[in-house]
């Protein structure tokens, strides 16, 4: 058995972990995300045998003691020595978000997904506001607002201002003007001001989900195309319905507009 672990948030947690189950699969091996055994209740892999706090202590404190080997996959040109020790031991624990196995994800993405399907008390949260927010018969744009940390990771690099958001979205919507838009805007931003994006998206149905970690994910999934700040969350939420995302790498310059990618590239190039 393969245990997996790792610090940071739920999107980083769940790619390193589908990179470690599409190996094992491969391999014919066994895995347990010790995260998502106890810590986000959002997805169908907490239902899944091992997945429970009782095996994610057992691992913890089984590696603590010395009684799992660790391989720490910390570099990104890789580690033989982790790498050797996932091949040559049964049980042990994985950690570290340098673990890459790019072919070997896309060859099991199905699987993954299936494993990190939202449960259905989430996907009817999500249904509800998707009718309230009247994007039915319209084209749905999801915007991830990326605050918080963002101010002082990659020195402010990608913390941007409200303007920015705002002018990514009124240029997504020059490119689509025969369509009725719906804006769904969620992020970590508890001071957002709601009202100041209303008024500057006249005739945009504009909403602000308030969903936890998973029924935001799984709403912006949902979206028919997707702008935000580079991170995980957005990449993720691309990956479930193949969705077209714009990641915000600066502010546009005078007549350009947003530019799209797919998840089997980009989650080759995160930052």
């Amino acid at each position: 058995m393969i245990f997996v672990r790792d610090k940071g948030r739920m999107c980083n947690n769940l790619l390193q972990y589908g990179h470690v189950y599409a190996w094992a699969r491969e391999h014919g091996r066994r895995t347990v995300s010790m995260r998502f055994a106890y810590k986000y209740p959002y997805f169908h892999i907490g239902d899944t045998a091992w997945h429970n706090f009782a095996v994610y202590a057992l691992a913890k404190y089984g590696a603590k003691i010395g009684l799992l080997p660790v391989a720490g996959f910390h570099s990104p040109e890789g580690n033989p020595e982790a790498q050797s020790l996932l091949e040559r031991r049964r049980w042990l624990v994985v950690e570290g978000w340098e673990v890459r196995y790019y072919d070997l994800f896309l060859k099991y993405k199905q699987e993954i997904l299936q494993l990190f399907a939202f449960k259905d008390s989430v996907r009817r949260r999500v249904e509800e506001t998707l009718r309230q927010g009247g994007g039915a018969d319209g084209l749905r744009l999801g915007i991830h607002i990326r605050r918080g940390d963002y101010s002082r990771w990659n020195g402010g690099k990608y913390f941007f201002d409200d303007e920015v958001y705002i002018d990514y979205i009124r240029r997504f919507a020059s490119q689509h003007p025969d369509r009725k838009l719906s804006v769904y805007i969620c992020g970590n931003d508890p001071t957002l001001d709601r009202e100041k994006f209303r008024r500057a998206l006249p005739g945009m149905a504009v909403s602000f989900p308030d969903g936890n970690p998973g029924e935001d994910l799984c709403l912006l999934s949902e979206c028919d195309w997707l702008i935000g700040a580079p991170s995980t969350f957005s990449l993720v939420a691309s990956m479930y319905h193949d969705r077209p995302l714009c990641w915000m790498m600066a502010p546009l310059k005078l007549g350009e507009t947003p530019t799209f990618g797919y998840f089997d590239h980009l989650f080759r190039h995160i930052l």
